[in-house]
């Protein structure tokens, strides 16, 4: 990367791990390259990372001044709308088919009884297109799906009632191989299969829960009647609906000429998201962000941005997609704000750019002032936890006590939200009896406090102890014997749903899973649990080695290195031969450690 700009530098490292679409823009401003990507962190860097094989490829990013990108919700999205900026930009650099081909749809035509089929071409006749499909194999493995489905004719025969009374038509093979109910011979009335052509746009739609709970009442009753046969053909469509993946709908063909609006903001600024719809296609998209000056509401600045946006970009269009209604009307122009359907897809890739931009600001902001980082993460937890003051020094402690041996517990320690290792502290139960966390617990938080009370350290903002209302307490029971209660704040995290215990409170508080709170909690936690885990490992080896082979009287500190060193464990010591022992210590010392290993074992 040392030839690329700064500007591009800073964008890669902004850059997130989703799908996504991305334009390569060169020092006029115009686009010259578009591209899709399943990781577009990943993807893109990739250009600027190294020396190409393609003399085409290196020539393109010399030319690259600049970039954006649009993220989506899926690699099959970033297909549709690549496709899409590729047809509008016809950019310099992007491969463009001299037919002018374009992706399938899957057709459901606007005559009686209406064929299913596959086309590319849209044509304004009244039938309804569903689509474009990535390829081809996918376009025609749903339709093929539907067949199964349902008995759709094939035909391209006009029938009409006119016809159909007449009997200008014959019966066909699909017919006789029951994959057509016989529609031109009048034996199934026209309603029954409109019942059909209503349950297939609904699932080319993505509307499959309806129809999969009215196959399943379907084959309980059929089940219930003991029709066992018929219930496994319901049972083998149901399967089909259930395992039917609907392709997800970026571009629709009866949108057209529209713009949409989405919104976001935090607490200094807001973001304002505006993507064009053209053709049925996503030609367009940009965020911009206001600093919020006053209390500005969310449907004054929304205006604004419409009215920044549409004019900036000269846009004609008569319908405006939002999220919610905005302060100001606009003449000539429907606002609709969805709830369902195509347009409702839109305005969320809408608002997931949005949100992006906003993920990346904030990233930017604090790559350069990682302190900002910080004292957002810890005001959060403040808020959250409801602290006196930021805690920029969080102790947290945990017991390790596996199968009731060598118990301890450990302390790590963090500062400004970051593991100070060199704070860390682990702890060898003294004078606790058995597996018992709770005295544990209350041991090592007084252990801990009076020694900083007696060397005048400093002590924490917070405490937190792995465990539940009861490590809680006999923590708290401890600082209340040093006189630190409302000193120190104190919580407990619950591992079973991660529920954080405030003292003498009986109702957990449940954060967001993406809470960064909780994640900072749940890091220390892990830490802790991690930190113990390493200590009581060690101690209890160490502890078998020393009860074993060091309380052997006339085995010396060489003999039982040469021993661990050749044999790795007392385990595998005690499983050898004796006449293997006598070949690496000699006869007699391989008599005293056989002996006192099957004695210890006898014992």
């Amino acid at each position: 990367m040392a030839g690329t700009s700064e500007h591009i530098k800073t964008i890669l490292a902004l850059l997130p791990e989703t799908p996504g679409v991305y334009q390569y823009f060169d020092k006029e401003g115009k686009i010259i390259y578009v591209g899709k990507a399943k990781n577009l962190r990943r993807r893109v860097s990739s250009y600027f990372n190294k020396v190409h094989e393609s003399p085409k490829t290196n020539i393109l990013v010399r030319n690259i001044y600049d970039l954006k990108y649009i993220v989506v919700k899926t690699e099959e999205d970033a297909l549709h709308l690549e496709n899409s900026l590729i047809k509008e930009y016809k950019p310099r650099y992007n491969v463009l088919l001299k037919d002018d081909k374009t992706y399938p749809w899957i057709c459901v035509k606007n005559e009686h009884f209406p064929r299913v089929m596959l086309t590319r071409r849209v044509i304004k006749d009244g039938s309804r297109y569903y689509g474009p499909y990535a390829n081809v194999h996918l376009a025609k493995t749903v339709l093929a799906k539907i067949r199964e489905l349902y008995p759709i004719r094939t035909c391209n025969y006009a029938l009409t009632p006119e016809n159909i009374k007449h009997k200008k038509f014959r019966l066909c093979l699909q017919y006789h191989i029951k994959n057509c109910k016989g529609c031109c011979e009048g034996f199934i009335d026209e309603n029954t299969y409109l019942g059909y052509i209503s349950e297939v746009k609904q699932i080319l739609n993505g509307n499959t829960q309806q129809i999969s709970h009215m196959l399943q009442d379907e084959m309980n009753r059929l089940s219930a009647e003991l029709k066992f046969e018929e219930a496994q053909q319901i049972k083998e469509k149901y399967l089909l609906i259930e395992k039917y993946r609907s392709k997800s709908v970026i571009v629709s063909t009866s949108i057209h000429n529209t713009d949409v609006f989405s919104y976001e903001e935090d607490e200094n600024a807001a973001f304002v998201n505006y993507m064009h719809i053209r053709g049925g296609s996503v030609v367009q998209s940009v965020t911009i962000e206001y600093k919020k000056k006053l209390d500005e509401s969310a449907s004054e600045i929304l205006a604004l941005g419409i009215a920044e946006l549409r004019t900036r970009f000269k846009s004609t269009s008569k319908e405006i997609i939002v999220p919610f209604l905005p302060e100001s009307e606009f003449e000539g122009v429907e606002i609709v704000v969805p709830q369902r359907g195509d347009k409702k897809k839109l305005l969320e890739i809408s608002q997931q750019n949005a949100k992006q931009y906003k993920a990346d600001r904030l990233k930017q902001s604090e790559k350069l002032n990682p302190e900002q980082r910080v004292t957002r993460i810890l005001s959060r937890l403040q808020k959250d936890f409801h602290l006196p003051a930021l805690p920029m020094h969080i102790e947290c402690f945990d017991n390790s006590n596996i199968q009731g041996t060598n118990p301890v517990a450990s302390c790590v320690v963090f500062k400004k939200a970051k593991a100070s290792k060199k704070d860390y502290r682990h702890f060898n139960i003294k004078t606790v009896e058995g597996p018992d966390d709770f005295a544990s617990m209350k041991e090592i938080i007084y252990r801990r406090y009076k020694r900083l009370l007696d060397e005048e350290q400093d002590l924490p903002q917070l405490i937190v102890v792995d465990g539940g209302k009861g490590q809680l307490s006999a923590a708290v029971s401890s600082l209340d014997e040093l006189g630190l209660r409302g000193k120190i704040a104190i919580v407990g995290i619950a591992k079973r749903l991660e529920e954080i215990y405030f003292p003498g409170d009986t109702v957990p508080l449940y954060l967001d899973k993406n809470s960064e709170s909780l994640k900072l909690i749940q890091q220390m936690r892990d830490e802790a649990h991690r930190f113990g885990i390493t200590h009581h490992r060690n101690r209890r080896s160490k502890s078998q080695t020393v009860s074993i082979l060091d309380n052997i009287i006339g085995i010396g500190p060489k003999t039982k290195e040469l021993l661990l060193t050749h044999y790795k464990s007392v385990k595998r010591i005690k499983e050898v031969p004796i006449t293997d022992l006598e070949l690496l210590i000699g006869k007699n010392k391989a008599n005293i450690v056989f002996e006192a290993l099957n004695k210890n074992i006898s014992d």
